[in-house]
């Protein structure tokens, strides 16, 4: 089976982001469309140990070649990060439950390779040409609070701002996330916000981790 890709333009065309929908996570931008599907093809290996925790490795290294099911205009927040911020045509109404344990599983494998990602590089990261960017900690707090301050909210979970980013934290964190996302996956509700479905909520949340701990590998100075 072929990797279906929806690849989602800004509205000013200024940047546009290809997505894998079926392998939360898999996602990359770039100023064109041609560069951002090619981008993406350069990060399957990168993304086989979030499928590998997953227990899908075999269907990941099993797919095919990327194929472009749809091709359409997002939203201006797409413009200046390159990052899908609305729903495909595929991502709307309940999920199947195969489907949503699938995706689920998928978050959980990101939020883990996030967390080992973390624990095992530098904690000064590299700078970049003119000496910006954020160290390990100041990654790691950013994520944990986009998730509780934006993420977790638009399914109703809210969780105290400066919890921890220890093993306890984390799971006063996320197992409510987990269980809001199942329920209005199940229902078919959307989430809070104009554009967002649970589906879209689900790959959001694991390519922002992702992301991040990609950088941190980028970075990392030991």
């Amino acid at each position: 089976m072929p990797v279906r890709v929806v690849v989602q333009h800004g509205p000013r065309d200024k940047k546009v982001a290809a997505v894998a929908i079926d392998w939360p996570g898999w996602s990359r931008g770039a100023r064109t469309a041609a560069d951002a599907v090619e981008t993406l093809d350069a990060y399957r290996g990168r993304y086989r140990p979030i499928a590998d925790r997953a227990g899908l490795a075999a269907e990941l290294d099993a797919a095919g070649d990327l194929e472009i099911v749809e091709d359409h205009v997002g939203v201006g927040s797409t413009d200046f990060w390159g990052i899908s911020f609305a729903p495909s045509s595929f991502e709307h109404g309940p999920m199947p439950d195969e489907e949503l344990d699938r995706k689920l599983g998928l978050l959980q494998a990101s939020w883990s390779h996030f967390d080992e990602v973390a624990a095992r590089v530098s904690a000064e990261m590299a700078k970049g040409p003119r000496g910006g960017g954020r160290d390990r900690d100041q990654i790691i707090r950013h994520v944990l609070l986009w998730e509780q301050s934006d993420l977790a909210r638009r399914v109703g979970v809210e969780t105290a701002v400066d919890a921890s980013a220890d093993a306890e934290g984390l799971r006063i964190h996320r197992e409510p996330f987990l269980a809001a996302l199942r329920a209005y996956g199940v229902e078919g509700r959307m989430a809070r916000g104009r554009n967002w479905t649970v589906a879209l909520l689900i790959r959001h949340t694991a390519y922002h981790a992702l992301d991040h701990a990609w950088e941190m590998e980028d970075k990392d100075l030991s």
